[in-house]
């Protein structure tokens, strides 16, 4: 059933919001980058000032799963099946090099080349290991694109074909580093 176009619009935008601003994370950390993430959700970087709760019970109760750290061949099934018992709409952010394409380890015979060969990714955060700040900022994509879906049918989400990414939200500067306030 499809709702009248004055009354969409405002159920849309209210849908978008809770959405945006309660992202349950299941971090799938395998290395060095689970580090960085844990770092994020601390109170110098806080990223539960921006709606999300970094640790959800289980995959069950997640919408968003960051995949951080080197993927191996022997890991993707579990990462596949996990990503599969989650709820629509489900997100996923691809945080550091080694998830996003193997990073200095792509060569090897055990290392898949980057996690979206096993599921869809939704942002790619770069780096070696990439800084929290680095994380917000992709969050802060992720958050971005959510605002612009259109729930499907059963409350699942699609992407909005009039909202198209421009040039301005791909080239937007990164979240800069808190300044530290010392006494002199």
């Amino acid at each position: 059933m499809q709702l009248p176009g004055v009354l969409g619009e405002p159920i849309r935008f209210v849908l978008n919001w809770g959405r945006r601003y309660s992202l349950w994370v299941f971090n799938f950390g395998l290395a060095c980058c689970a580090i960085e993430f844990i770092a994020t959700s601390m109170g110098r970087h806080d990223f539960i000032r921006l709606g999300v709760i970094p640790f959800a019970h289980g995959p069950r109760q997640a919408d968003l799963m960051v995949v951080s750290g080197t993927v191996t061949d022997k890991m993707a099934p579990a990462i596949k099946r996990l990503y599969d018992q989650m709820p629509e709409p489900k997100y996923v952010i691809s945080f550091g090099a080694c998830s996003n394409c193997g990073g200095p380890y792509w060569d090897s015979y055990s290392v898949t080349k980057g996690v979206d060969q096993i599921i869809p990714v939704d942002v790619y955060v770069p780096g070696c290991p990439p800084r929290p700040e680095a994380l917000l900022h992709g969050i802060l994509r992720l958050q971005e694109k959510i605002a612009g879906e259109r729930s499907g049918i059963g409350g699942v989400a699609r992407p909005d074909p009039l909202a198209a990414a421009d040039a301005e939200a791909l080239t937007a500067p990164l979240v800069t580093a808190p300044q530290s306030h010392r006494p002199d």
